[in-house]
């Protein structure tokens, strides 16, 4: 079928919209570190299936201790604080707001990668950069009053938990790459290379579901937790967070890449901050305005930037 990749990169925006809009439902309704918690949880038990119907075994592939470090490691950064931050910025600015700060995470991963992995940043990727930023610029600042020419639309807190959202995902993002590939190179067997990132997002998931445990015992205490199991909406809303993530987007974004290139897959995939505007609208009533939709779409395409030159 003709422009396949395309359209399953479109799908994987929509199901990535979604997850937002989910999770700052699911983040409002049981908190931020009680959603997480339950997320892991959940996506370790899909793995398992997952793996069972595949392979015949609900475990991984067994790797080095090298590969296992540097997973745990891409979790604490991508999932405990990573996820922490980007959960709490939906809960005070939105998940349409903190989709946009999410632009920035190629920006961190090219600047992660070029000091860990000793990969060129092009000229491009600085225009890409720049255009990304300005993106983000027009949407969240507005003319100041008195001796400030320009002031921040938005609580500055949300807009720290956004910026280090991006940044945890991008540097997650490179340290995951590291640990793959150390995972890749000591597997006894080779595996299908689509299920890979399966095998090492559960020891991601071990690191994440360890930190969110330990934040419950020391911050919050588990009667948020224990309250939450129970509610079925609850548990609904963190069950189709789990599908809509780590599942069916990250499953059809490597699909995607399978039928098109990976620029192109990678450009269509990071729409999420424009598709999100008009539900955000509908279920938040998050007003729509030409900034907003103008600033939007300047960072997508900052980020197409990075990916199609």
């Amino acid at each position: 079928m003709q422009y396949l990749g395309e359209l399953i990169s479109i799908g994987v925006a929509f199901s990535w919209t979604a997850t937002a809009l989910l999770s700052e439902m699911g983040s409002k309704r049981m908190g931020n570190v009680t959603l997480n918690f339950v997320r892991m949880a959940i996506t370790l038990v899909f793995s398992a299936i997952l793996f069972w119907v595949v392979t015949g075994s609900p475990l991984p592939a067994k790797a080095s201790g090298e590969a296992y470090m540097w997973m745990m490691l891409s979790g604490l950064v991508g999932y405990v604080i990573g996820d922490f931050c980007l959960f709490q910025c939906y809960i005070i600015i939105g998940s349409k707001f903190g989709q946009l700060f999410m632009t920035l995470a190629p920006i961190t991963a090219a600047i992660m990668a070029w000091f860990t992995l000793g990969q060129e940043i092009r000229p491009m990727g600085i225009v890409a950069m720049v255009v990304t930023l300005t993106g983000i610029a027009i949407t969240v600042l507005g003319r100041g009053d008195g001796s400030h020419r320009l002031s921040l639309k938005l609580p500055l807190n949300g807009v720290l938990f956004a910026i280090g959202a991006a940044v945890c995902q991008g540097v997650g993002l490179v340290l995951s790459k590291i640990g793959m590939d150390h995972y890749e190179a000591s597997l006894a067997a080779p595996c299908e290379p689509w299920i890979l990132p399966f095998y090492a997002n559960v020891f991601r998931c071990l690191a994440g579901i360890t930190g969110f445990f330990l934040l419950l015992a020391f911050r919050e205490g588990f009667t948020s937790l224990r309250k939450n199991v129970t509610d079925r909406t609850s548990m609904t809303v963190a069950t189709l967070t789990t599908i809509f993530g780590p599942f069916v987007g990250v499953g059809c974004s490597l699909l995607a890449v399978q039928y098109t290139s990976a620029g192109i897959a990678s450009t269509l995939m990071a729409l999420t901050p424009i598709i999100i505007i008009l539900p955000a609208w509908w279920l938040f009533k998050q007003p729509i305005t030409a900034k907003s939709v103008l600033g939007a779409l300047i960072s997508v395409t900052g980020v197409s930037l990075f990916f199609l030159f």
